[in-house]
């Protein structure tokens, strides 16, 4: 075992090729397109595919992993507000396998064993949806990722861009895994606002009023309207973003000049 690890890492840090070829399985799954993220996912198992990584961000999207062993076909399925957005394809790595020397392409298991040679984050990460062809510069955005991922203070040594990036990715997937978090430690009481999201405008109000917040501030952009609301009990600032008659968007902002 130690021998063919040994072999593996060799193969990963010298292959002078890019992502592997990919398969091209996602146009024969766009009929899956705006299902629910629960029907998609029995669609796709149905068809062969097991999961095998899920990555949210801030915003809102939800990036997750398949894998096809039959024909090694690894797809993305990006979903918002619960329902499929697009399936794309994938390279190997993405879904924890990794293509070395003669094609063979190693499973997540034995995968394991390449950390540090292999990347961890995933090919949605990057503003353009691709892995860094140059090593290097994968590398880089790799240890930035990584630090941002898991609270590391941000260290460019090498003052390299994909560094920077990787970092700011990192930082983005983690405050999406926390959304649940109220930026309290201890036993410091806190009023859940999260369940309000997608709320009507009138109700919503009405039910932050009842959790003890006030309005501290109101404001206008465009059809967009913005309130800042206060509680002075568990000391959460909050902001709500309403449109088209519903909370659109709400989340605590940690403090404002109002917010007192």
């Amino acid at each position: 075992m130690r021998t063919y690890i040994k072999y593996a890492l060799l193969a990963a840090a010298t292959a002078t090729a890019g992502q592997p070829a990919l398969a091209e399985k996602a146009d024969q799954l766009v009929d899956i397109n705006g299902s629910y993220g629960r029907d998609a996912e029995s669609a796709l198992q149905a068809r062969g595919f097991q999961h095998t990584s899920t990555h949210k961000q801030s915003n809102g999207y939800v990036y997750s992993y398949w894998w096809d062993a039959s024909d090694r076909s690894c797809v993305t399925v990006e979903t918002y507000d619960g329902r499929v957005q697009t399936i794309t394809d994938a390279g190997d790595g993405d879904c924890g396998h990794h293509r070395v020397s003669g094609g063979e392409v190693l499973g997540a298991v034995a995968g394991a064993a390449l950390i540090g040679v292999l990347a961890t984050h995933k090919s949605h990460h990057h503003d353009d949806d691709k892995h860094h062809e140059d090593r290097k510069a994968e590398q880089d955005y790799e240890r930035g990722y990584t630090d941002g991922l898991h609270n590391a203070s941000y260290h460019n040594y090498d003052r390299s861009d994909a560094y920077s990036s990787g970092y700011q990715a990192g930082v983005d997937e983690r405050n999406a895994n926390l959304s649940h978090h109220h930026n309290r430690g201890g036993y410091a009481s806190v009023a859940r606002i999260d369940d309000l999201r997608d709320a009507r405008a009138a109700g919503g109000m009405t039910e932050l009023e009842a959790r003890g917040f006030r309005q501290v501030d109101n404001f206008t952009s465009g059809d967009t309207r913005y309130s800042i609301q206060y509680n002075s009990a568990t000391r959460q600032c909050v902001q709500v973003t309403i449109a088209d008659g519903r909370f659109y968007d709400i989340r605590d902002i940690g403090s404002n000049p109002k917010c007192r």
